[in-house]
């Protein structure tokens, strides 16, 4: 890493000020982990009163829905809240299927399998997933593979402990899948929702605020665009006084 490259103190402390804002915006905050959590229990709630899959169903879409209508009325991001409703659908379509009221759990399940073999694979590649999600947030795009190996290699760690936290989850829901009734694997993945996600943030927080800053590539871009502006102004005066110079003399 050139000085050019290295960030300065100031960067990193405004860094270190804005992450914690930058990975609870990233991954929904407080109102996203609400959504993720409100249509699961809702179906469970229901199925444990009634042990009705359909009733449980249509609720839990339901509430999906609104919430996504809300987050339209209040003009937000709606990212969030569109991903939950895909989860939800799918996890109904599961259940409708099979008759199984286990199975709307299944495709949740299977992604958080798939997310933490990916957090695992990238890391082990080189490109570990967190820095992929964060670095637009951060406005450096992938500086930091290349260019700043300090903040790389906060991101593995914070790859690994999303992989890790992840895989542990499915270590719990996995036999309750098979062994569990539904009312008991439905209560068991509600509580399971928020703690090991608040754990993998705070780890990830703990490791960016060590790291170097991140490197802000659109700002050196819209810095290299105003060189260039103002070098190609230098030139045309140059040129406009020539040209002047010219006419005085043949005058």
């Amino acid at each position: 890493m050139t000085s050019l490259d290295k960030p300065t103190e100031d960067a990193q402390q405004d860094a270190r000020a804005v992450t914690e804002a930058a990975l609870f915006e990233a991954f929904g905050g407080v109102r996203g982990m609400v959504e993720t959590v409100v249509p699961g229990l809702l179906f469970v709630t229901i199925f444990t009163i009634n042990k009705d899959l359909h009733w449980s169903a249509i609720a839990a879409l339901g509430v999906s829905l609104l919430l996504v209508v809300v987050r339209l009325v209040m003009r937000d991001t709606v990212k969030h809240a569109f991903s939950g409703v895909f989860g939800v659908a799918f996890g109904v379509v599961f259940a409708m299927m099979t008759g199984n009221a286990k199975d709307f759990y299944l495709p949740g399940m299977l992604y958080t399998l798939g997310l933490a073999v990916a957090y695992i694979v990238t890391t082990l590649a080189g490109v570990p997933l967190i820095g992929l999600i964060l670095g637009p947030v951060f406005k450096e795009n992938l500086s930091w593979r290349t260019r700043n190996p300090g903040r790389k290699k906060a991101y593995a760690k914070a790859s690994w402990a999303w992989g890790l936290i992840l895989l542990a989850k499915c270590a719990v829901l996995f036999p309750l899948y098979w062994w569990a009734n539904t009312a008991q694997l439905g209560w068991v993945l509600v509580a399971l929702k928020i703690p090991p996600f608040l754990l993998a943030v705070w780890l990830t927080w703990v490791f960016l605020a060590k790291a170097p800053a991140p490197i802000d590539v659109f700002a050196e871009m819209e810095a290299e665009e105003q060189a260039e502006k103002e070098s190609k102004a230098a030139l045309a005066q140059e040129d406009s006084e020539a040209t002047a110079g010219r006419h005085r003399r043949d005058a």
